[in-house]
């Protein structure tokens, strides 16, 4: 019986498809963004930052540390996961929350994203090539997108809810170790610096973004405002190892 994915919070599953997760392919993504995806330097016009993955230096990407078919083994205690969120928004997305849409974006949604289904949301993709298309308040850009989407098996008619960008965003926290931060595993200096190597608006451990200078990246908020609020989300539980920055 293959399980229901479930968020990190334990809500009730969401609507899928009746194909298979190891079976489904990826979702196809038109050529003229797969490669030509301007590098807009910021979602708003007062702000430097960059948004989800930069484009420079090489993107990395962090495999998950076990099979990941349903998230039940990422149920637990929800504060952890609620504080994560908040900074990730608070440096991504700013006021516009879960209907960001990336500055550079000359054609904007249609809709609001909240209110559009997935289907909507990769229409829109493929109709406005040529721009960048960040979208939501993790900032998902379209490779991103479709690789989660197609990892919870949902359809088109999906919406583009809070509920479901945060089940999204779910899958990246598992990607940069929250199993192993909540158990100990790995210190909370090395979580948030793999954090910061998803979402460019967070800083390393050297104060800047791991993708600073890079087409106008730089860190939104102070690794003093990042590890305060990883303090509140792993009081105890983290080990405190003395990890090198990164370089």
């Amino acid at each position: 019986m293959r399980a229901e994915p479930v968020s990190l919070l334990g809500l009730h599953a969401l609507p899928r498809t009746t194909s298979s997760l190891m079976e489904a392919s990826p979702r196809p993504l038109p050529i003229a963004f797969r490669e030509t995806e301007p590098r807009s330097p910021s979602l708003f016009s007062d702000r430097d930052a960059g948004t989800f993955f930069a484009p420079l230096p090489p993107r990395v990407e962090l495999a998950p540390k076990r099979p990941t078919i349903g998230l039940q083994h990422l149920a637990g205690p929800p504060k952890d996961v609620e504080w994560i969120r908040k900074i990730i928004g608070r440096a991504e997305s700013g006021a516009a929350g879960y209907d960001a849409v990336q500055h550079g974006a000359k054609r904007k949604t249609p809709k609001r994203p909240t209110a559009m289904t997935l289907g909507e949301i990769f229409a829109w993709i493929k109709d406005t090539p040529g721009q960048p298309h960040a979208i939501g308040l993790y900032q998902f850009i379209p490779k991103t997108l479709s690789r989660l989407v197609d990892r919870l098996e949902l359809s088109d008619d999906v919406m583009f809810s809070p509920d479901v960008q945060d089940r999204l965003s779910d899958l990246l926290l598992e990607e940069a170790g929250l199993l192993d931060a909540r158990r100990g595993a790995m210190s909370r200096k090395v979580f948030m610096n793999n954090l910061a190597k998803i979402w460019a608006g967070l800083p390393t451990s050297n104060g800047k973004s791991y993708y600073h200078g890079h087409a106008g990246n730089r860190a939104t908020v102070t690794w003093a405002e990042f590890d305060k609020v990883m303090v509140q989300a792993f009081p105890a539980r983290v080990a405190q190892n003395d990890v090198p920055a990164v370089k």
